[in-house]
């Protein structure tokens, strides 16, 4: 899910993707575990982006606990700030795909 600059906001087209991500953990009907990792990009001190991530993150958890019923504690949420870019930051598209929250399932 990408997030615009500079907000924690989850965008309808994130909110459509985690719909389909709860539909097909539900419809599998296993006890799963979810890592809800936020980032950004790199504009910002390191502390403001650490902040950021967390609260993308946490939008993200408070979806999927309030909207689907995932239980708080199969979830936890932990924030890279600009610590892990998936492109480069140099160019406009690039911070673009580094403002993100990434799911990592764990069974």
């Amino acid at each position: 899910m990408k997030f615009g600059f500079d907000r924690s906001d989850i965008s309808a087209e994130a909110k459509a993707a985690l719909d389909a991500f709860a539909a097909k953990v539900a419809g599998e009907n296993k006890n799963v575990y979810v890592e809800i990792q936020g980032h950004t990009d790199n504009i910002g001190s390191p502390e403001y982006n650490l902040t950021l991530g967390q609260a993308r993150a946490e939008a993200v958890m408070r979806h999927l606990a309030m909207q689907h019923s995932f239980p708080l504690h199969r979830m936890s949420v932990i924030s890279y700030g600009s610590a892990k870019p998936i492109a480069d930051n140099a160019a406009r598209q690039g911070r673009a795909n580094n403002r993100r929250v990434t799911l990592v399932v764990l069974m």
